[in-house]
């Protein structure tokens, strides 16, 4: 999928999309058919990080295995700079933040160049005043059929989303 920049109109799922990781290998997403996900836009100088990272963490290591949880983190730094570091500095952050979620490529969210998936999750789950994300550790949970079932913006914390989770497992 996403051979050229409008292919995303054309998907019916997430697992339609190829993305790359953060170590540059290219990643189906079909490989997460079957589990409920979190697809979050991250950064690792934003006041958001402490919370988003420890709860993101926290939710995989409680529910991965139990609930086939996967989180999905796409590096952004389009808002305020404040994801400036490139894979390895972005993987060493992770790390000690006892992120062991899956990290994928430092993407752009908005714009001409916004990645296509996330031009399909925003068309899927378009956001209040807009369909485009406002800011860093925007959340999109994604159901079993690998449809954006719910958008949840920067100011709800990832502990908040377990009972969005729960109508999905």
């Amino acid at each position: 999928m996403a051979a050229t920049p409008e292919d995303w109109k054309n998907a019916s799922s997430i697992y339609d999309f190829t993305v790359k990781d953060i170590k540059g290998q290219d990643v189906s997403l079909e490989k997460y058919r079957g589990d409920v996900a979190i697809i979050v836009n991250v950064a690792s100088k934003c006041g958001l990080t402490p919370t988003n990272y420890k709860e993101l963490a926290e939710l995989h290591d409680k529910y991965a295995e139990s609930k086939g949880l996967r989180i999905l983190a796409f590096p952004c730094n389009q808002f305020n700079s404040q994801e400036p570091g490139n894979a390895e500095e972005i993987v060493c952050f992770a790390r000690s933040k006892n992120a062991n979620f899956d990290m994928f490529e430092k993407i752009d969210v908005n714009g001409n160049h916004a990645h296509p998936l996330w031009k399909y999750l925003k068309h899927k789950q378009g956001g209040t005043l807009g369909d485009f994300i406002k800011w860093n550790f925007t959340k999109f949970i994604i159901d079993k059929n690998g449809q954006p079932v719910e958008r949840h913006g920067p100011n709800v914390d990832p502990s908040k989303l377990v009972s969005s989770l729960e109508k999905y497992w």
